[in-house]
């Protein structure tokens, strides 16, 4: 059984593809400073989304421009690859792996729910973000999150990840992608970044590629967006 799982977990979380995503100089540069402008102007933008109260219409255009934001940066900063996993001896795009791990992260992050609920303070940092999601227009906000979850992992874990270089970008990437949120003034914010970053940080090392994070992102995302509030529902009262 733990052979198997290891199994599992090696081609997308651990083991490397090979692959030639080299740049010159110049291009490399480029992609630094298009990446420093756009995380400076996405951390701005995401503090200003969560200094509007839940259900003020202003959110919507806010959380639509940090998208914006992450997918113009990405684009501008230079190419951006997919990437590949063994499966069966041969080289695939990751799909239904990358999915489960998503499911198996919102696992975790449930059972946690279930301890933080208890912990009065914990529940007012949670609310704080929930709140987006129960004053909001459901379909909306469902929108928001996949736009951008897919927005942030081309940024993060594609352009902004490639500009680091080939120095701890796990670690750099996550601590950065973790600061960028304290913008949102909210600790679990935070932590729930620095702890999705550090996976899907370790998917875009293994695969190359910005596929797997964005779909564990997105699985985590809407799971995290529907099993929590009604975890949440009464713990302040």
């Amino acid at each position: 059984m733990v052979g198997r799982l290891v199994g599992v977990v090696r081609p997308i979380l651990i083991d490397k593809v090979e692959r030639d995503h080299r740049q010159s100089d110049r291009a490399f540069l480029r992609r630094r400073i298009v990446v420093g402008v756009t995380l400076l102007v996405g951390a701005a933008l995401l503090g200003l989304s969560f200094s509007v109260s839940p259900g003020d219409n202003a959110f919507y255009p806010l959380t639509i421009g940090l998208a914006a934001t992450w997918l113009l940066g990405s684009l501008l900063s230079g190419p951006l690859h997919l990437g590949h996993i063994w499966f069966r001896g041969s080289l695939r795009r990751p799909i239904i792996t990358p999915i489960l791990v998503g499911v198996i992260l919102s696992g975790i992050f449930v059972l946690g729910a279930l301890v933080t609920r208890r912990i009065p303070w914990m529940v007012g940092y949670t609310e704080d973000v929930l709140g987006y999601a129960r004053f909001g227009i459901l379909p909306v906000v469902v929108a928001i999150t996949m736009i951008n979850g897919v927005a942030e992992e081309l940024f993060f874990r594609g352009a902004l990840f490639a500009a680091i270089g080939v120095r701890h970008p796990v670690l750099i990437s996550t601590v950065l992608y973790a600061v960028a949120t304290l913008a949102g003034g909210n600790p679990v914010l935070v932590f729930a970044a620095a702890a999705l970053g550090a996976v899907v940080g370790l998917q875009r090392r293994a695969g190359g590629g910005v596929l797997a994070p964005i779909l564990t992102h997105l699985t985590w995302s809407l799971a995290m967006l529907f099993a929590l509030p009604p975890l949440f529902a009464g713990a302040l009262s």
